[in-house]
């Protein structure tokens, strides 16, 4: 009954991040309602007993991504967004936002099936140094390519904050 209580508290705290990340106007704080939100669904992690990945969401998104967003919000010297009226984007995204919802819901409210038969057993159990070796070797392409492009990313928001040097003239 805890993990129950536990899961829709963390479920509430990463929703309400979540919220407050599209309705906030300052980029600064909307970034800091997203590290709300991610440390809500390392909650989530934690109470589906995946401690690994709650690791990891905190570790690499709510630290080091948080980071370079907060890093490149304030090279591009972002200020408040000014209200610019409602525009056609908006109800396509709240008609969106609802599909989403009523896709996640639905199969909820259904009747329910027969239990599927339970996933086979890994060969290995998920410890940092069998997900490393993975990556290594089964996965080390795929690796490669996500790190080229986060450097590409990385490289892109560095040229982007880059201030121009004024002309010298002799």
């Amino acid at each position: 009954m805890e993990d129950r209580i536990a899961f829709v508290a963390f479920g509430a705290v990463a929703l309400t991040g979540a919220a407050n990340v599209i309705t906030r106007r300052d980029p600064v704080h909307c970034a800091l309602w997203l590290v709300g939100a991610l440390l809500g669904v390392a909650g989530l992690y934690l109470t589906l007993r995946a401690g690994f990945l709650g690791g990891v969401q905190v570790a690499v998104y709510a630290g080091a991504i948080m980071l370079l967003f907060l890093f490149v919000i304030m090279l591009l010297n972002l200020g408040r967004m000014p209200f610019e009226g409602l525009s056609a984007v908006r109800p396509a995204s709240a008609l969106a936002a609802l599909t989403a919802c009523a896709l996640v819901v639905f199969p909820l409210l259904r009747d329910r099936q027969p239990a599927a038969p339970a996933a086979p057993m890994l060969e290995a159990p998920a410890t940092i140094a069998n997900v490393a070796g993975y990556l290594h070797t089964q996965y080390l392409l795929p690796f490669e390519i996500v790190s080229l492009l986060l450097l590409t990313a990385m490289i892109g928001s560095i040229h982007l904050g880059r201030r121009p040097r004024p002309t010298e003239v002799p």
